[in-house]
């Protein structure tokens, strides 16, 4: 592979096939080649533990400490603030259930948004069976959180409060660095899930005062697998998984040290290149929008127009189901999603869209479009090949579309 085609250029496509229009890069990425590289000697010559005590294993320690260095940089964060874990479910466990436990003397009400995650929504109602008092703060018509609102409903007893820094789904980017600020100096704890917004975003906690952070390596094409919490120093977090006392004793467990140097060099790539990569990757979807709105009659953009992700397309078509579009253009050789690939084995109509206020119709006519590294400009005109006749057919078999018309 040359290096054109590892960098996902005009030149080649590293992965997926170019048989298939992948734009589905938010439920998974590839692993960028250049960390597969700096992966395979911790998979065969530098095989050590970090916690054994000869040679091999200081050798381990070193370049474990080496990755945790440059996995803080990529976020501004100190080394001793990144926690390793298995990845950004755990992370988010960690956080939450860790954070309340520790410090429930202080208080046993916690706030979240309506449309997070759904680890985070699961992890809300372990809470509530542990007894803490969790409130689910409303989303405007775009998908953000009103910091008015957020602020309305902090009490005495508030100790923490988690909130996407953007939406995996529909994109919208929420106001976090105003709600920082706005807790700052309350004794209030912020967590934001960071995955979906993480090489897509500039993001320095040395700026904005977060207490957590939760990080995926898979989301900046490093490995599945691995994750890592960001505790700003005088957080205190107890323990969720014990064991053996690695990671300052907040995450026991060997560490998965070719992973974890995988994610090091996703961040490095991430910290050299994210300003073009971005731009590139966002003028794909801008012509996508703009070509979507103007040649599919009845199609709509959920989430914020300006105020979102740049990789994300999220729309909506009137009179037509998500599932049978998704289905209708992977025939097509086209990789698509309606929603978040965590909840998808449900029927269920997107948590996320019924918070912004749209019928269970509509949000089941959604469909989500995610460019990423290797995505290339030929792609929407691959897409738009194959979408107008998908949704046309299945408009004519619709008993909703035709009743509208």
């Amino acid at each position: 592979m040359n290096k054109d085609q590892a960098r996902g250029g005009a030149g080649g496509h590293a992965s997926p096939s170019r048989d298939i229009v992948y734009a589905d890069y938010q439920s998974a990425k590839p692993v960028d080649p250049r960390v597969v590289e700096a992966m395979l000697p911790f998979m065969t010559e530098r095989f050590g533990n970090p916690s054994s005590l000869h040679g091999v294993g200081d050798e381990a320690t070193a370049a474990l400490d080496d990755a945790r260095v440059r996995v803080a940089r990529f976020v501004g964060a100190q080394p001793d603030e990144i926690v390793f874990t298995s990845g950004a479910t755990e992370a988010n466990n960690l956080a939450l259930i860790g954070y309340c436990r520790r410090n429930r003397r202080k208080g046993d009400h916690v706030l979240i948004s309506e449309a997070e995650h759904i680890s985070i929504l699961n992890i809300a109602k372990v809470l509530e069976k542990e007894g803490f008092r969790v409130t689910r703060v409303p989303l405007d018509l775009y998908g953000r959180v009103s910091p008015q609102k957020l602020r309305a409903r902090i009490v005495d007893e508030t100790i923490l409060v988690s909130l996407g820094w953007a939406s995996n789904e529909i994109g919208t980017v929420q106001p976090i660095e105003e709600i920082a600020a706005m807790l700052d100096g309350t004794g209030v704890a912020l967590h934001t899930d960071a995955v979906a917004a993480a090489g897509l975003l500039p993001i320095d906690v040395g700026t904005v005062p977060i207490g957590l952070m939760t990080l995926s390596s898979n989301d900046i094409y490093g490995p599945r697998g691995l994750g890592a919490l960001y505790v700003r120093k005088g957080v205190q977090v107890a323990p969720v998984l014990v064991g053996g006392g690695q990671e300052r004793g907040l995450r026991s467990g060997s560490e998965d040290l070719a992973a974890i140097v995988g994610m090091a060099a996703a961040a490095d790539i991430m910290v050299a290149e994210m300003p073009a990569e971005v731009a590139r990757i966002k003028a794909i979807r801008d012509r996508l929008v703009e070509r979507v709105l103007a040649e599919i009659p009845d199609s709509h953009l959920n989430g914020h127009p300006e105020q979102r992700l740049p990789n994300n397309a999220h729309f909506r078509f009137d009179g037509v189901e998500g599932e049978a579009m998704v289905l209708s253009l992977r025939d097509a050789g086209i990789a698509v999603a309606t929603g978040s690939a965590c909840s998808s084995k449900t029927l269920e109509p997107s948590h996320t869209l019924i918070s912004c206020g749209l019928l269970h119709e509509e949000a089941h006519g959604s469909l989500e479009f995610t460019f990423g590294r290797f995505s290339r400009e030929d792609d929407v005109e691959r897409i738009m090949a194959a979408l107008p006749p998908v949704i046309e057919r299945l408009r004519a078999l619709s008993p909703l579309y035709r009743a509208k018309a």
